[in-house]
């Protein structure tokens, strides 16, 4: 007790275990003002020069920055100069995956490590193939000596997304050859990093549970024979006990997030940072730091706390005037977070429809109704089928918008008694192995280094000397 009483004094010393404020400095005030002052652009520039801000064209389709063989987003077709709405698509190597869950599950059994495999290497494998690079995954699942002690349980993280970063980072210390950048040496650090993701995030949970939030400390070593879904629900809970409705639910969700395009945001940074020829830790690394900005891996939990709203001040939530008239009310910004948003409404690319959220649905219904939790299933649909029609009334748009993935995961992670702090390093157990599929793409067929313009619009300025400032 007396040990993790120290452990917990230098960890709050040293990173703030308590509630972090800015210190009422006075000059750093004044710096903070003259920063926000000096870095305005005039938006108009953006318009005369014709800049692509975000990466996006004028009629939000992006801008076209590399070629890719790995992921296909499909939401729209451009007809004589205009962006027309279509059924989404999400194609991993060519294949649809509605037919690649479809397989998986038609023969009962777990689809991420095939779909990393099929993502990497580009084909289906054979029975064999499979067995061996399961087995593969397997043997590199431990941590190396001394690891789990000195790199995670010594320096825990209130953040499990910083604490993925820290580790994947170490990992470069452990590595005996770690700026070898020849193809074999490559896959096997991307290899490692697979299988060890999953037990980087729930050893970096537990000793956030255990230091930050008084909680026991759990560590459970990882089981070779089991599939990335069953080791992650193992190592994160007290007993290791799941069952297979749930591990199969969590395959699912991998396999739906493993891949979307070279164009999301941390896919393109993975493309980025490697074009500069670092190494894969270096590259990961910055992937990871994409990921868990709100603007990208983040919406599942927000999609959570608008329901928990929702359910808060709505007095019958299967009347749907209420929930219409609640939805309304925060579209114009009068109830919930007054962003105006959604939460979990609308996409990048997929307009009529996200493949990913119909697949996701229809096992959620199932886990709900063994959960008992078909009444707050219900609640989701109702939402899903109403806001799209309410965002365009409310904000007089024919825009097309439609449930995303997001609006469906985090209930079922919640379902899986998953905690929230979990949901988006979940997502990057499963898109590691996306990245690891373009960072191999990328030193095959790449070559260059990424490095777009910026204009610059400052006026020119003569040096004024010390004494005449």
């Amino acid at each position: 007790m007396a040990k993790s009483a120290k452990i917990k004094l230098e960890i709050t010393e040293a990173e703030g275990i308590v509630e972090e404020k800015t210190p009422k400095d006075p000059f750093l005030t004044e710096l903070t003002k003259i920063a926000k002052q000096n870095n305005k652009i005039d938006p108009q520039f953006y318009e005369q020069y014709n800049v692509k801000r975000g990466l996006r064209n004028a009629d939000g389709t992006g801008v076209l920055a590399g070629l890719t063989q790995i992921g296909d987003v499909h939401g729209y077709i451009v007809s004589e100069g205009e962006k027309v709405a279509v059924d989404g698509r999400l194609r991993y190597r060519g294949m649809e995956i509605e037919d690649l869950v479809a397989g998986c599950q038609k023969e009962k059994r777990h689809g991420f490590e095939e779909t990393a495999y099929l993502l990497m290497f580009g084909e289906l494998p054979q029975k064999r193939e499979l067995n061996k690079f399961c087995k593969l995954l397997g043997k590199h699942r431990d941590l190396p000596e001394g690891f789990t002690e000195n790199m995670i349980l010594k320096a825990p993280s209130g953040n499990i997304m910083n604490k993925l970063a820290r580790s994947v980072l170490a990992a470069y210390s452990y590595d005996k050859t770690p700026e070898d950048r020849s193809l074999k040496n490559i896959l096997r650090q991307c290899i490692g990093l697979i299988a060890r993701f999953p037990v980087f995030a729930a050893y970096g949970y537990q000793a956030k549970s255990h230091y930050y939030d008084r909680g026991s400390l759990y560590i459970h070593t990882p089981d070779e024979k089991l599939s990335t879904a069953e080791n992650f629900l193992m190592l994160t809970r007290p007993d290791k006990k799941f069952t297979k409705m749930e591990a199969d639910l969590l395959d699912l969700c991998l396999i739906l997030h493993a891949e979307h395009g070279g164009g999301n945001n941390s896919t393109f940074t993975t493309h980025v940072v490697v074009s500069s020829d670092t190494d894969v830790y270096s590259v990961i690394a910055a992937a990871l730091g994409s990921l868990k900005g709100h603007k990208h891996g983040g919406a599942n939990i927000q999609v959570i706390e608008m329901m928990e709203d929702i359910k808060k001040n709505v007095k019958k939530l299967s009347d749907e005037g209420q929930i219409a008239d609640y939805l309304t009310k925060i579209v114009k910004k009068e109830a919930f977070d007054e962003t105006g948003l959604i939460y979990g409404l609308g996409h990048a690319v997929y307009t009529i429809s996200d493949p990913r959220t119909a697949l996701i649905r229809k096992q959620a219904a199932k886990l709900a109704k063994e959960k008992d939790l078909e009444w707050e299933f219900e609640l989701y649909e109702l939402v899903e089928r109403l806001s799209p029609e309410i965002f365009q009334r409310v904000k007089k748009s024919d825009k097309k918008v439609c449930p995303n993935v997001d609006f469906y995961s985090g209930f079922v992670y919640r379902m899986l008694d998953i905690p929230p702090e979990l949901y988006t390093p979940i997502f990057a157990v499963s898109r590691i192995a996306g990245w690891c599929a373009h960072i191999i793409e990328e030193c095959v067929s790449g070559g260059r280094i990424v490095r777009p313009a910026y204009k610059n619009v400052a006026e020119k300025r003569e040096y004024t000397p010390m004494n005449k400032r």
